[in-house]
């Protein structure tokens, strides 16, 4: 359909008939041929009434995309064409508008697409429910159950890739906002059979391949599992691969949506090792022995496979053994163990298998509804999705195909009565007589079925309880006597003669008609089946693994609650969750989805009519159609009838001012339909015959065409007068532009020639004008020239002497002048660097300029050293300072000092502040510490040196113990006199107190160190800030000191050094101290 136009109506452009109800005439031929029809135009959704049938198109569609979401949401049912959205979302509004819980039911057989249709469904209902994060997360969870539920319950069958072999139940529970809060999920008879066996082209169940294929190396190792199918007995090899199905993305898609709904690590890894073991038991083969009293026993052949199964479940390899090769059996108080042949054997290892892989599944089921549930307490609303096994005939059938048989015909028993009475509510709603309807009740099948007296499965289940010898030929003698009289009922050994020569019916079956046709039951393994029989001893054995997940699942195995009574059988069960199901629907507004399988080659476009019509019958559309259509067969509101047809009636059209009722009724009478053919509800128009609707759609549709020349008509007028008027104006607006350009064409040329003309005159009396002023001009110049000479003749005339007399001083003066003027450009040309230490001067070019030249020199020097100068911070300055005292003090005079002109002053050589071994030292001293180092103090009696920290403060010079941090000796500088030091390169120097100080007790005080300089110019500058007094430094290679009382002459001899570069000294007498140096 084109994207412009807009469907109002599923009769809008309809392929075939939407809805089968207004099939005419109807039978199955036309309701084949109509489903065929539009599924050859990709229309795969058809309606009967509010049932929807849907056929599998097996290929995608692009029906399901967010725009088709949205464009059925909260549409009218019979508004858009037939789809899947419709009934989800007429189901979802009437939950949450009108408070009414929903169920819907969705049937079909294997490979007719149930379980994507119910996929659907919630997709459809979670896209157009709240949003949220709560809401988000619950919606995620319910949707990823499906993955999970999947994996482990669906398989490859010859029919569909994707076979759902168990049925499903889910009740969605929403707010009274309609925001989804949780679920629950029942499961129903799982096909556990299929973990032991698969019939020929099909498949176990996908979790067991997707393990193999997806697993990681250590998770198979783990295990104890390879990777290859064919080393699996329980695996089919004929089908393992199926093409377009990936099972390792497949095994990674299930834990990741395990996770979302919940599952912690702990437990996927237990659920994956009861999976391992399941696939591991159809690996134990028996092998024959015989005892001594001839009775046959059974052994396991390798018990490797048996050590690695009891490695996963946690259980004794020799409980295990015993369990598959003996059998107890209790009665009475009396314990008898019997041994199990090969048979018996093979039959317990594969019940356990069964067993186990059962109720793994329910625990999931279970596990799942823990995540799901609802966490408020609050009123619930509940949609339920069934997706169930429908109807079975196959080439043989046992007693799987018959439960399931029994279980859809509760189905169409239920369908048949809410249809009936949906019918009937909607007729007595609208005020329109209800007339009896004639349809076929399948109660007496369900009763034959599940009668507790005289039913099949009470009789099964009073033949598996009986004593004695029960086979199925036992079963089936038993039906023959209770049920020979029933006429839904055939067998070949009924007392009924008119069977006996029925070569169709083998001995070992028996035949019921069902509501959908005659099905054949071959009685074998009804008895077993039905049974389910595990043996007491492999449920104790499970019962005492560590396994935590397989001890919770034999919960029957504890000795503590061992029980002799015999549990419920297969059938009982079932028929109790059947009742269970049909009551749960009966509290629900029903809606249905019937699915059909177009062909058995899993193909598109291929519709086998055969097939199709085949599954029509067991469905019972037609059935469905019959009753739908028995009253009358379509029915609109008063609004959408008016709406849709009023075109047809000249008081309607374009516009009706009065009820809508009124309005259909005046449509009606106009058109003269008969009385009969339709009746007037309180809301809604009912129609008995389609043909009379079809009729309307016909008049409608020619209407249309002539409404629709008619605005083509119209609109062509329109669009001619309004291309006239156009072409109109557009012809008066060139004419217009047409003229205006001509004109102004003449009148650039006119402006243009009259330009001319005057730019000819001025330039003729510019011309003119300008040789009268040249002329003028000229006569000007020639007086001022003639004056000028005139005058500059008397000067000269006058003036002559006087020129004479003092041209000499003048040029002399002009030539110095230029002279200077030379010198000075030359200067700036040859102008040495602007380095202070730069010596070099351009020579003097001329004798007489010798005294300007070194002036300039000078003045250049100290403008540049300005300008060296200025570039100094405050700190650098400080420094130079300290140099240019130390270069005053001792340049020339002491030898050493050319060593320190290229060493930093940096003062605190020690870091008093941060160094914490002279910490206490530090609080000590108060003042800002000009320098501080460790110098040698020279003892007075014997010249040995020892080491002491030199301090220098603003006030004091500090004398402490270089270990211990220490004072020694604290002296004010004011009572520093001089300093003297020798001419050598040695370090020593001698700090001389003032007399009677308190200082000066013992004398002078002698020190070593090679920052000598540094240290008294420092010394020497402190004192002069603190005293303004400049102290007397002595260099000389002999002075004197006061030591004690004595006066000590210091002489400095030359000689080889003993410590090095350090100065040795020694005292000769009370009166000389000699310092040998280098």
């Amino acid at each position: 359909m084109p994207k412009s136009e807009v469907k109002t109506s599923l009769l809008d452009n309809m392929i075939g008939v939407g809805d089968s109800v207004l099939l005419e005439p109807l039978t199955e031929d036309t309701f084949l041929e109509n489903l065929k029809n539009r599924f050859d135009h990709s229309e795969i959704y058809t309606y009967i009434g509010s049932v929807v049938i849907s056929v599998n198109p097996y290929r995608h569609l692009p029906i399901y995309t967010p725009e088709k979401v949205e464009e059925y949401r909260n549409r009218n049912f019979y508004e858009l064409s037939p789809h899947i959205y419709a009934l989800a979302d007429e189901a979802y509004r009437s939950l949450r508008d009108q408070d009414k819980d929903q169920c819907i039911l969705i049937t079909g057989e294997s490979g007719a697409g149930k379980t994507e249709a119910s996929k659907l469904v919630m997709s459809y209902v979670a896209a157009v429910c709240g949003k949220g994060a709560e809401v988000n997360q619950v919606k995620e969870q319910l949707l990823q159950s499906n993955p999970v539920l999947e994996a482990f319950g669906n398989a490859k069958t010859m029919r569909n890739d994707n076979s759902s072999r168990f049925g499903k139940y889910m009740d969605i529970e929403f707010d009274f906002k309609g925001d989804p809060l949780g679920g629950v999920i029942s499961n129903y008879l799982l096909e556990k059979s299929r973990v032991v066996k698969q019939p020929r082209g099909e498949r176990n169940f996908h979790i067991f391949y997707q393990l193999l294929s997806g697993g990681s190396e250590d998770l198979l190792k783990q295990l104890k599992l390879e990777r290859e199918f064919n080393q699996y007995n329980y695996l089919g090899l004929d089908s393992a691969k199926v093409n377009g199905v990936d099972d390792a993305a497949n095994f990674r898609t299930v834990k990741n949506a395990m996770q979302i709904v919940g599952f912690m690590d702990d437990e996927v890894e237990l659920v994956l090792e009861v999976v391992a073991a399941v696939l591991k038991l159809g690996n134990i083969e028996f092998k024959p022995e015989s005892r001594v009293n001839g009775l046959d026993e059974s052994r396991i052949q390798d018990k490797n496979e048996l050590k690695e199964i009891c490695e996963l479940l946690g259980q004794d390899q020799a409980v295990l053994e015993r369990a598959f090769s003996f059998r107890t059996v209790e009665a009475k108080q009396e314990k008898v163990s019997t041994t199990l042949n090969v048979a018996q054997a093979y039959y317990a290892r594969d019940a356990l298998a069964k067993n186990l892989y059962n109720r793994l599944f329910t625990w999931l089921v279970n596990r799942i509804n823990e995540s799901i549930k609802a966490q408020s307490k609050v009123r619930k609303k509940v949609m339920g999705v069934l997706d169930i096994y429908g109807f079975e005939i196959f080439e043989n059938n046992s007693f799987e195909q018959f439960i399931i048989n029994y279980c859809n015909e509760k189905l169409q028993q239920i369908f048949i009565e809410l249809t009936l009475k949906e019918e009937q509510e909607e007729y007595i709603k609208e005020g329109i007589e209800w007339t009896h309807i004639e349809y076929f009740n399948n109660a007496i099948i369900c009763e034959l079925i599940e009668n507790n007296t005289n039913g099949i499965l009470a009789m099964l289940d009073e033949e598996c309880l009986r004593p004695g010898t029960v086979t199925d030929e036992t079963f089936l003698e038993k039906l023959n006597q209770v049920c020979a009289v029933h006429e839904r009922f055939e067998s070949r050994m009924s007392k009924s003669s008119r069977f006996l020569n029925d070569t169709t019916l083998p001995h070992n079956c028996f035949r019921i008609q069902h509501y959908a046709g005659k099905v054949m039951y071959h009685v074998e393994g009804f008895v077993d089946k039905n049974n389910d029989l595990l043996y007491r001893d492999l449920s104790q054995a499970m019962w005492k693994t560590n396994h935590v997940l397989v001890k919770s699942l034999f919960p029957e195995g504890n000795p503590v609650k061992m029980s002799l009574k015999r549990p419920p059988t297969a059938g009982s069960q079932f028929k109790a969750s059947v009742a269970t199901l049909m009551k749960n629907l009966q509290t629900k507004n029903p809606n249905y989805i019937r699915c059909i399988k177009p062909n058995d080659q899993k193909a598109p476009h291929i519709f086998a009519e055969a097939l199709v019509r085949h599954q029509v019958r067991y469905l019972g559309l037609m059935e469905n159609v019959r009753v739908r259509r028995a009253g009358y067969a379509f029915k609109q509101p008063y609004e959408s009838c008016l709406e849709r047809y009023k075109m047809l009636c000249s008081q309607t059209w374009p516009h009706w001012r009065q009820g809508s009722r009124d309005g259909v009724k005046v449509l009606l009478t106009e058109l003269q339909i008969p009385p009969e053919e339709f009746s007037y509800g309180r809301s809604k128009i009912f129609i008995r015959n389609p043909r009379t609707l079809f009729e309307l759609e016909d008049l409608r549709k020619r209407r249309l065409e002539d409404l629709a020349t008619l605005i083509q008509k119209i609109y062509r007028g329109w669009k001619c007068r309004t291309n006239f008027l156009l072409m109109k104006k557009s012809q008066i607006i060139i004419s217009a532009w047409t003229k205006r350009h001509f004109q102004r064409k003449k009148y650039l040329q006119l402006k243009n020639v009259t330009l001319i003309i005057q730019s000819y005159i001025r330039g003729w009396k510019a011309r003119k004008l300008l040789r009268e002023l040249k002329h003028q001009k000229r006569c000007e110049e020639s007086a001022t020239t003639i004056a000028a000479y005139w005058r500059g003749f008397q000067v000269r005339r006058e003036y002559r002497k006087f020129f004479r007399a003092n041209a000499g001083r003048k040029i002399y003066e002009f030539t110095i002048q230029r002279i200077m003027q030379k010198y000075f450009l030359e200067m700036k040309k040859k102008l040495p660097s602007m380095s202070p230490t730069e010596k070099t001067w351009p020579p003097r070019p001329y004798f007489f300029l010798d005294d300007t030249h070194t002036e300039l020199k000078r003045i250049f020097h100290l403008w540049r050293c300005k300008k060296y100068r200025d570039q100094f911070t405050e700190q650098k300055k400080a420094i130079f300072e300290e140099k240019l005292e130390a270069s005053e003090l001792f340049k020339d005079k002491k030898a050493l000092y050319t060593n320190s002109v290229q060493q930093p002053f940096q003062g605190d050589y020690l870091e008093i502040s941060k160094n914490p071994k002279y910490q206490k030292l530090n609080g000590a001293v108060e003042e800002k510490i000009v320098l501080a180092d460790v110098v040698n103090k020279i003892n007075r009696a014997n010249g040995k040196v020892a080491p002491r920290i030199f301090l220098l403060t603003q006030s004091n010079f500090i004398l402490a113990d270089q270990k211990s941090g220490q004072i020694k000796s604290t002296i004010p500088v004011m009572d520093i006199t001089s300093v003297s030091v020798s001419k050598q390169t040695d370090g020593l120097f001698a700090v001389h107190l003032k007399e009677g100080s308190t200082a000066a007790a013992k004398g002078d005080f002698l020190f070593t160190s090679d920052r000598l300089i540094e240290i008294i110019t420092k010394l020497y500058r402190t004192i002069f800030f603190k005293t303004n007094q400049k102290i007397n430094v002595e260099i000389n290679n002999e002075f004197l000191v006061q030591f004690n009382q004595d006066k000590v002459c210091v002489k400095f001899i030359q000689g080889a050094q003993k410590n090095g570069n350090l100065p040795t000294c020694k005292r000769k007498n009370n009166r000389l101290l000699e310092v040998t140096v280098p």
